[in-house]
């Protein structure tokens, strides 16, 4: 019998996907999932994922690039480090120029 995958566990297998030095936002992972109204849903995803260590949930970020996840890691400063190491800027728990670096998964996994 083929496994049923929830919700949450379709927002991480995209979350995987998202190369360093990218992110993206909860509402263009749940566009791609075909669920444009569901952003909310995919942060509660995100705020369940902080266990999984395959799950890059600081990549995942406001559509305006701002790190509202950053009380689910484990500093203040956790999420601004991680995105900080992989080379993006971080000002005022902004990432700078986030519209040139946004990945969209619909864009970047159409075939």
């Amino acid at each position: 019998m083929a496994k049923q995958y929830s919700f949450f566990e379709d927002v991480y297998e995209v979350v995987k996907l998202i190369p360093k030095g990218r992110a993206t936002s909860y509402g263009l992972i749940a566009n791609y999932l075909g669920t444009k109204l569901s952003a909310r849903m995919v942060g509660w995803a995100m705020n369940a994922a902080h266990g999984l260590p395959d799950v890059p949930a600081h990549r995942v970020v406001n559509r305006e690039g701002l790190l509202t996840g950053k009380v689910h890691f484990g500093s203040p400063t956790c999420m601004q480090e991680l995105l900080e190491a992989e080379g993006l800027t971080v000002v005022k728990d902004k990432i700078q120029h986030f519209k040139e670096i946004v990945w969209d998964p619909m864009k970047e996994l159409e075939n």
